[in-house]
C-alpha cells in the first residue's frame, strides 16, 4: 500500500482522481488540499462522494509535511503553481505527477514564451508523462508531466505516422473538439449554459498552447523539427475530446504501409483500441474511461491521411493519464483501478 496526496482537489480533474483512487486496492489517499475550501469537506462540494470519500480539506501552505506522509502528490492546480511545490520537495523521496503544464517541455524557454510564466524550476529531474509513448522514462521518474488532454489525442492519433516517417510533418493540421469540462470548473461567460447550447465555436485558433506541446511529441518521435496547425472547438457536451488529424503522405507510402505503423505501435497495448482503416471513433464510446479509440483514412486522391481519435478528456486527458503513470512508475500492473467499461449510452 502507497500514500498519494491531491493537490488541489477541487477541479474536475481531482474529483476524477478521486472515483479513481477509490477503487484501487494498492492507494491510501492521505491528504487533500484546497486554498479556496480549506476546512470544508470535499463531499460537501462534489455530492457523488458522500460516504465514499468524506475528509476535510487542507491548506498546502505546510507542503513539506504532507509531502514527508505521501509516496506520490498529484498537483492539479493551474500551471505556475507546480514549480513552486516541485523546488520545495526536490531533496525528498517523495514523487510528483504534475497535471498542469509547468514541467511537460524539455526546453523551459517554449513554456515561457507560450504560458508568459517565468520557469523557476528550470533543473527539474521531469519526464514527460504520455504513458505509451514513454513507459521506459516514467518508470524512475521524479517528476511526471501528465500530458495534455488535446495533445494526449493528437499525440497518440500521429505518434505511428512521424515515428515511421510516413508523412510530411510540416503538413499536419489537427481539428480538435472537446468538451466544456476541460474549461475547468470556475464558471464565466463562454460556458454558461445559454452561451453554449446549441453551438460550436473555434478558440485559441493559432494561440492554442497546446500546440508547442504536440509539435515537441512529434519531433522527438520522428527526429524531425514539426510545426503544426492546431485548431480546438468548443461544444455543448460535458466531457471528451475528438481529434481529426490530417497530413500529407510521403511518395511511394501505400495504406497498407499506414496499417501496419498503427498495429506495430499499438497492437499490444490495453488502452489504444485501433478502429482500423475506415473507422470512426465516438466520444460517447469512450466515456468515463482511460481508453484512446484511433480510426484512420487514406485518401488517394489528395495523398492525404486522416486519423481521428476519441478520449474521455477528464479520464485518458488528465486523471486516468495521471493514474496509469503512477502505476507504472510505482512497479503496480498498468491496468490498476482503469480497467472500467466506458459509461454508455
Amino acid at each position: 500500500m502507497i500514500k498519494v496526496s491531491i493537490v488541489g482537489a477541487t477541479g474536475y480533474a481531482g474529483a476524477e482522481l478521486f472515483s479513481i483512487l477509490n477503487r484501487h486496492p494498492q492507494i491510501s489517499i492521505t491528504h487533500i488540499t484546497s486554498e479556496s475550501h480549506t476546512g470544508e469537506r470535499i463531499s460537501d462540494l462534489y455530492p457523488h462522494l458522500r460516504n465514499i470519500f468524506d475528509n476535510e480539506l487542507e491548506s498546502l501552505k505546510d507542503i513539506e509535511s504532507i509531502a514527508d506522509d505521501s509516496d506520490f502528490i498529484f498537483v492539479a492546480l493551474p500551471h505556475g503553481h507546480a514549480m513552486d511545490i516541485g523546488r520545495r520537495l526536490e531533496d525528498m523521496p517523495t514523487r510528483i505527477i504534475d497535471l498542469g503544464a509547468d514541467y511537460r517541455f524539455a526546453d523551459p524557454n517554449v513554456y515561457e514564451q507560450w504560458y508568459k510564466v517565468k520557469h523557476t524550476h528550470r533543473n527539474a529531474h521531469r519526464v514527460y508523462g504520455l504513458a505509451e509513448l514513454y513507459r521506459e522514462d516514467i518508470k524512475g521518474a521524479k517528476i511526471i508531466a501528465n500530458a495534455g488532454c488535446y495533445t494526449t489525442a493528437s499525440i497518440l492519433a500521429l505518434a505511428p505516422l512521424a515515428k515511421h516517417h510516413l508523412i510530411d510533418v510540416n503538413s499536419i493540421v489537427v481539428d480538435a473538439k472537446s468538451g466544456v469540462s476541460g474549461a475547468g470548473r470556475k464558471p464565466n461567460q463562454g460556458n454558461h449554459f445559454p452561451e453554449l447550447y446549441d453551438s460550436i465555436k473555434a478558440y485559441g485558433v493559432a494561440t492554442h498552447r497546446h500546440t508547442p506541446e504536440i509539435e515537441q511529441a512529434l519531433t522527438e518521435l520522428g527526429g524531425e523539427p514539426t510545426i503544426i496547425n492546431f485548431t480546438p472547438h468548443l461544444v455543448p457536451m460535458s466531457r471528451g475530446i475528438l481529434s481529426t488529424c490530417y497530413a500529407t503522405l510521403k511518395s511511394e507510402i501505400t495504406a497498407e504501409m499506414i496499417d501496419a505503423a498503427f498495429h506495430k505501435m499499438y497492437g499490444g497495448e490495453f488502452f489504444i483500441r485501433l478502429l482500423g482503416r475506415g473507422g470512426y471513433p465516438m466520444t460517447k464510446a469512450v466515456r468515463g474511461s482511460n481508453f484512446c479509440d484511433i480510426g484512420w483514412h487514406v485518401d488517394a486522391r489528395t495523398r492525404r491521411v486522416i486519423v481521428l481519435s476519441a478520449i474521455d478528456n477528464l479520464v485518458k486527458g488528465a486523471a486516468g493519464q495521471a493514474v496509469q503513470n503512477l502505476n507504472i512508475a510505482a512497479g503496480f500492473e498498468e491496468k490498476t483501478a482503469l480497467d472500467v467499461v466506458p459509461m454508455y449510452p
